[in-house]
């Protein structure tokens, strides 16, 4: 039986080797952009595999990988590939970009929402004591952070926001509890340029596609 046909046509649970359920998982998460979650990782191997064989067959790839460049971590949505922090300035000098800028007031509206969820855009008025505008919901929105959950039973029926499971795989955390306390918030790095919007509720945004080594971005 050729390789090709153990890999793809297994017919028992004792099919896959040790060694070959981490190479079908490093082949998968080196090729897939977005986290795969165990879920996802258990339909590679059509229910032949558990979860606890996955685990362990992960530590065994984190390890293999620890000394490179590239490191696999596991985040809200799952289990992915990315560059270390510190090959960053690296990957910028072959393909150069500039992150996204926020305006301060987008960034003060995610941490509302982020620590104080589920919020109205009339619990972030009151909190940051000025007008949200739409423009900064849409910011979020568009960004995929945030998303509406409800609505709040009260006159007006007004929308709930709250982060979502994006917001926490861009910071490479796997839940809420892992934010930082509000003290710290300022060392996240969602790069927001201060110089540039600390003026009005307004935002400018530069759309340039999702960067391929998940660099760590800066919240406010």
């Amino acid at each position: 039986m050729s390789t090709q046909s153990i890999l793809t046509k297994p017919t028992e649970a004792t099919a896959f080797q040790p060694d070959q359920v981490v190479r079908i998982l490093e082949t998968v998460l080196l090729t897939t952009p977005e986290p795969l979650s165990i879920s996802d990782l258990k339909k590679l191997f059509e229910g032949n595999i558990d979860k606890k064989t996955l685990h362990e067959s992960l530590t065994i790839l984190s390890e293999k990988w620890h000394d490179s460049g590239i490191e696999l971590i596991s985040v809200a949505g799952g289990w992915r590939f990315q560059s270390k922090p510190e090959m960053q300035v690296f990957l910028d000098r072959l393909s150069p970009q500039r992150p996204p800028r926020y305006s301060r007031a987008v960034m003060e509206t995610l941490a509302i929402i982020a620590y104080r969820q589920p919020v109205t855009r009339g619990d972030i008025e009151e909190i940051r004591g000025v007008a949200v505008s739409t423009q900064i919901i849409k910011t979020l929105e568009s960004r995929g952070w945030i998303e509406t959950i409800g609505q709040r039973d009260i006159p007006g029926r007004p929308y709930l926001y709250a982060t979502t499971r994006h917001f926490l795989d861009d910071l490479n955390l796997q839940s809420l509890e892992q934010l930082p306390s509000l003290d710290s918030f300022n060392s996240l790095d969602l790069s927001a340029d201060e110089a540039e919007s600390v003026d009005t509720d307004t935002t400018t945004i530069q759309e340039s596609g999702e960067p391929a080594s998940h660099e760590p971005t800066q919240l406010l």
